[in-house]
């Protein structure tokens, strides 16, 4: 079954979660696990959200 349709609105904010297919890793390593979290920071950091 598909999921709800997301509401989308100014100000809105959102939950958002990696899971792997079939229960495959989502990342190949830790190196690979801080790029993502080095991303999501300056994400955060460039639209004044908190990380």
């Amino acid at each position: 079954m598909a999921r709800k349709v997301r509401l989308q609105y100014p100000g809105a904010m959102y939950h958002v979660m990696n899971r792997g297919g079939r229960r495959e890793a989502v990342f190949e390593d830790d190196e690979d696990r801080q790029r993502l979290l080095e991303t999501l920071t300056e994400a955060c950091e460039k639209t004044g959200l908190a990380p």
